[in-house]
């Protein structure tokens, strides 16, 4: 019986990962369109606004983008104000890319009702539950990445 019930329990953690990942795909589409963006050039700018001035192969590693489709994705950001090359501070033969932040300002008043909904939420959780999903979406989070990588041969 013990079985039966994990393989329900995983059936609906599957159905409720799709659901998720679905309103996630819609909720940053939304947002980007908002700026002219497409969800991958939202979710790259999020990758420079958390990590700060990356590579193109930094970039192609975190998205799992192929280093062609990362080239065309950091010109579309610059073209569109987001984003710029720079030289990089150490190796004058590498490039790094950096967010314009005045250009994004914009989007962090798009997550702050999304903020205060997340903390909310939360208050319905101990801090052990929290921490159990906390690791499992770090988990699934690498496990995506390699996943992606995989898809795109990179």
């Amino acid at each position: 019986m013990a079985d039966g019930k994990r393989a329900e329990t995983l059936e609906r953690l599957m159905a409720a990962g799709r659901e998720h990942s679905g309103v996630t795909v819609m909720f940053h589409s939304a947002i980007a369109a908002k700026q002219g963006l497409n969800a991958t050039e939202e979710k790259t700018l999020d990758l420079l606004e958390r990590h700060g001035p990356l590579t193109a192969k930094d970039l192609a590693r975190l998205t799992g983008l192929a280093p062609a489709s990362v080239t065309g994705l950091v010109d579309r950001l610059e073209a569109k104000g987001f984003a710029r090359r720079v030289k990089h501070p150490t190796d004058k033969r590498r490039v790094l890319v950096e967010l314009e932040r005045d250009r994004i300002g914009d989007l962090a008043g798009f997550f702050e009702d999304w903020a205060r909904d997340i903390v909310e939420v939360c208050e319905d959780f101990t801090t052990e539950e929290l921490d159990t999903v906390v690791r499992f979406l770090t988990v699934m989070a690498e496990r995506q990445r390699a996943a992606a990588a995989r898809l795109t041969g990179s």
